[in-house]
């Protein structure tokens, strides 16, 4: 079979190199998965530099969310077991961790529902808790686990202020339903926050890109408010003055989604249930900006890790819809 593989750590466009490989061998508990496509998401890229939180030993083949087909027949949602990524042909991933891809979504759309979409779920509901009727802001709204916490801010009630970086972004973050967009190359984020809310701030800040965006948050974070964590794309990690959580009095939330696997894997299948229900409905649809051969996977991810994809760039192998 094919796939990417990763010797040495680096940029991706750098070290991902497309190889023929033998099919990974199911363990025990494990399934043997064809790829019908796979999504780029921004761990790919820390994976191959060596900075993500799991490192797989050299060689390995990155992708952590696929959408495929089992060998008796099931069309699922896999989190493949590294080193055998998703950017590949076939893959092994836990029986117990395998989710049904909705019949709504096509393969690329399914793919991209799982991690981002999970994320999201989890960070607004379960850990900020958030309301309808309040405020919502949400950093990188045009990229995929932005635009998955768009949908899903609104699905929830809220209403949604987008940051983007440039008119291209702020077009999509429009399209995705935010109710006011940001540019931040070009306007305030802070002022037009708080002119926003008329001077309350944000009630709940979705922040996957940490460093500035994280800085401007605490600036513009209502009483009570939340702001959640769920990643640094910036490559900056906040150092949270703790002092003036006190003052301004919020919380600073971090969501680690890997760990419902282990935690509390129901309650992502619950979480799955609802999203398919979500789809079903037409009210969240995964933003998929680009649908690309096998070929171009290295450049893909390569693309996501220097932000300049909008949505979901998805790998696909043959057979896929």
């Amino acid at each position: 079979m094919q796939a990417w593989r990763v010797h040495r750590n680096g940029e991706p466009g750098e070290v991902m190199r497309l190889e023929e490989t033998d099919r990974p061998t199911p363990g025990d508990g494990q399934v043997l998965v064809e790829v019908r496509a796979a999504n780029v998401n921004f761990p790919d890229a820390l994976l191959c530099r060596g900075q993500y939180q799991v490192r797989p030993p050299l060689p390995f083949t990155p992708g952590v969310e696929v959408c495929g087909t089992t060998e008796d027949g099931r069309r699922v949602l896999a989190t493949p077991a590294l080193p055998h990524g998703g950017f590949a042909d076939y893959v092994v991933a836990d029986e117990a961790a395998l989710l049904p891809a909705p019949d709504a979504l096509d393969d690329a759309e399914a793919a991209a529902l799982h991690i981002g979409y999970q994320t999201g779920w989890f960070g607004l509901h379960r850990r900020a808790h958030l309301q309808p009727g309040e405020t919502l802001l949400v950093h990188a709204a045009a990229g995929g686990v932005g635009s998955a916490a768009v949908q899903l801010g609104k699905a929830a009630g809220a209403k949604v202020i987008g940051v983007v970086g440039g008119p291209d972004k702020a077009a999509v973050a429009r399209e995705l339903g935010c109710d006011l967009v940001i540019d931040r190359r070009s306007e305030d984020i802070v002022a037009a926050v708080k002119e926003a809310t008329g001077g309350r701030g944000a009630d709940v800040v979705y922040d996957p890109v940490g460093g500035d965006a994280y800085a401007k948050s605490t600036k513009c974070v209502a009483f009570e408010g939340r702001i959640l964590v769920v990643g640094f794309a910036s490559g900056v990690i906040p150092t949270p003055a703790l002092n003036h959580a006190l003052v301004k009095n919020y919380s600073v939330v971090g969501l680690h989604w890997g760990l419902y696997n282990t935690k509390d894997p129901a309650a992502v299948r619950a979480c799955h249930e609802e999203l398919t229900k979500l789809a079903e409905q037409g009210i969240v649809k995964p933003l998929i900006s680009e649908r690309v051969a096998m070929a171009g996977a290295a450049d893909a991810v390569q693309r996501v890790a220097d932000g300049t994809s909008t949505g979901r760039i998805v790998v696909l192998p043959g057979g896929a819809r």
